[in-house]
C-alpha cells in the first residue's frame, strides 16, 4: 500500500508520538491522523511529522467517549478516506491499592485504556472488513500479562485490552484484517515520570515504536499476534 492512512490515538506524546514519527520517516507517502485530547501537543507532533514530507492532520478527541469518537471517525473519513492502520495507543496510568481505589478512579482507568480501544476500533473496523485489509494494534502492557500490587484499575484495564485483542483476532482472521497486541514494559515516556525508575532501566520510546513499524511491514501472509517488549536491564 503506497499511501496508507495511519490513525494513532494518544499521539500527542510518549510512545504515540514516537510511532507517528517513525511512520513519517520511513513510510513514504503515509497520511497520519493524530488523535489525542491536547491540541497544542498534537500540533507540535504534526509539525515534526510534516518535516519528513508527509501529511499529518490532528483530530482533537476524548476517545473514551462514544459521541466524540464517532465524530472523529467521520472527520478522518472525510479528510483521508478509510483508515488502513489503527494504533490504539491512548491510555492512562495511576497506581492505587484495591482497597483505596475509588469507583471514579477505576472507571477512569477502564475508560482511558479499554473503553477507548473498543470505541475507536468499533468505529473504524467495518471499513477494513469491507475492504478485506487492515491492521489493528492494541497497546496493552506487561500489566496486561501479570498483576502487581497497586494496579487494581490499571491491570484490570490492560488485561481487558489483552482479551479484547484476542477476541478481535479470532473474529477477523478470515477477513484480511491483522490484529496485534503489544505488551511494553518500562518505557521512557511521560507515564513513567516521577516513578523513581532510572532511565537506564527503561526502553526508549523509539524502540517500542519501531516494533509497530516492523510488524506492519511484514507480508500480508504473516501476522504477529502478540509482542512483549522489556528493558534489557530488568523485568519492569
Amino acid at each position: 500500500m503506497k499511501t496508507p492512512v495511519v490513525l494513532i490515538t494518544g499521539a500527542s506524546q510518549g510512545i504515540g508520538e514516537a510511532i507517528a514519527r517513525v511512520f513519517a520517516r520511513e513510510v513514504r507517502g503515509v497520511r497520519l491522523a493524530l488523535v489525542a485530547r491536547t491540541e497544542k501537543n498534537l500540533q507540535r507532533v504534526a509539525r515534526a511529522c510534516a518535516k519528513a514530507g508527509v501529511t499529518a492532520e490532528i483530530f482533537v478527541c476524548d476517545v473514551a467517549e462514544e459521541a466524540p469518537v464517532a465524530a472523529m471517525a467521520a472527520a478522518v473519513e472525510r479528510r483521508f478516506g478509510s483508515v488502513d492502520v489503527l494504533v490504539n495507543n491512548a491510555g492512562k496510568f495511576a497506581a492505587a491499592p484495591f482497597l483505596t481505589t475509588s469507583v471514579e478512579q477505576f472507571d477512569r482507568m477502564i475508560g482511558a485504556n479499554l473503553r477507548s480501544a473498543f470505541l475507536v476500533t468499533r468505529a473504524l473496523l467495518p471499513a477494513m472488513v469491507r475492504r478485506g485489509r487492515g491492521d489493528v494494534f492494541f497497546m496493552s502492557s506487561i500489566a496486561g500479562l501479570a498483576a502487581y500490587p497497586g494496579g487494581a484499575g490499571y491491570c484490570a484495564a490492560k488485561f481487558g485490552v489483552t482479551g479484547l485483542a484476542k477476541v478481535l483476532r479470532a473474529e477477523t482472521k478470515a477477513t484480511g484484517v491483522r490484529v496485534c497486541c503489544v505488551y511494553p514494559g518500562a518505557t521512557q515516556s511521560p507515564s513513567w515520570d516521577g516513578s523513581g525508575v532510572a532511565g537506564e532501566r527503561m526502553m526508549p520510546a523509539a524502540d517500542v515504536a519501531r516494533a509497530f513499524l516492523d510488524v506492519y511491514r511484514l507480508s500480508r501472509k504473516t501476522v504477529v499476534e502478540e509482542i512483549v517488549l522489556r528493558p534489557q536491564l530488568g523485568d519492569l
